[in-house]
């Protein structure tokens, strides 16, 4: 049982190379749907297999015994290795709970200062403008969606350009990559390996938005032209947007400007391998971690006395 429940405890370091793999090798919607469900398959199992380490752990002990109705505590083949396995699991999910909680309460508290500032001023369809001196765009999910630009950003972009931002914000809102964006945020304070992946995610939003954009447009330099611009302008200041709000100027930008000026026909179509060993490493976790906790809740019965070894 210990040995399934390391799986999904170690497979999640092979994630990060795959991901970034699996961007170069898929369409950036696709590569967007498979990282995301990877990650949030992989944090899932991590979190089980700890929880299902910490019981383990904790129904040894007597007195827990006890208040789990156990007729004896829990028998494990080595104690040596459970012990120590189960109190670093302790640890790491208390840590990961706390981080978590963390976040949540600063993510919440920026969206909800974003989303105010942007209901106090008129709109114009879906975009909100705020007098501010420092250029900044995003798209800013709820009810309904909103496009939020500061005049110092419109003031650095020309009119086509002020459009393609705009057609890539909506990009973001039409599509709904704020979820992705939020799983991968989840995922990241699961398992310290995943936080590289949360970056790849977002690189892939960002490049899906991208496509999108010079899809309506139908001009891909142009695109290219204004991401360039607004990154360039707005390097210097630090927004205070939560992390779930896409925005054009995220991520490498000479990697999104160099993808937006290769012509579609033109890119290398290599072997989709990479994705299928991602997705297969996934798989594999789930099922090991599942595995496991189902082993686990044998022992448990039979420590119950409710079935026999």
């Amino acid at each position: 049982m210990t040995a399934l429940l390391l799986v999904p405890l170690l497979l999640p370091f092979l994630a990060p190379t795959l991901a970034r793999r699996t961007l170069d090798r898929l369409t950036p919607v696709t590569a967007l749907w498979v990282l995301a469900a990877s990650a949030v398959a992989l944090a899932g199992a991590c979190v089980a297999a700890l929880g299902a380490l910490v019981l383990t752990g904790l129904l040894k002990l007597p007195a827990f015994a006890a208040l789990g109705e156990l007729v004896h505590p829990l028998r494990t083949p080595s104690d040596f290795l459970i012990v120590p396995t189960a109190m670093a699991a302790t640890g790491v999910l208390t840590l990961s709970a706390w981080t978590l909680a963390r976040s949540a309460l600063r993510q919440s508290r920026l969206f909800r200062t974003a989303r105010t500032q942007a209901d106090r001023r008129p709109a114009v369809g879906d975009l909100c403008v705020i007098d501010s001196p420092h250029p900044d765009a995003y798209a800013l999910p709820g009810r309904p969606h909103r496009i939020v630009v500061t005049s110092a950003m419109l003031r650095s972009l020309g009119p086509s350009e002020r459009e393609a931002l705009f057609a890539h914000e909506r990009a973001h809102n039409h599509s709904g990559h704020h979820y992705f964006l939020a799983a991968a945020e989840l995922a990241a304070h699961c398992h310290p390996a995943l936080r590289t992946v949360r970056v790849t995610i977002r690189l892939a939003a960002e490049r899906a938005a991208d496509e999108s954009a010079a899809t309506v447009l139908g001009d891909r330099r142009l695109i290219a032209t204004a991401i360039a611009r607004a990154a360039l302008a707005g390097q210097a200041f630090r927004s205070t947007r939560p992390d779930f709000a896409p925005a054009a100027t995220t991520g490498p930008v000479p990697q999104r400007v160099a993808a937006l000026l290769t012509p579609p026909e033109q890119r290398s179509r290599a072997t989709r391998c990479t994705a299928l060993l991602l997705a297969a490493c996934a798989f594999l976790s789930v099922c090991a971690g599942a595995t496991g906790v189902f082993a686990f809740h044998h022992q448990v019965e039979v420590a119950q006395g409710e079935e026999s070894h």
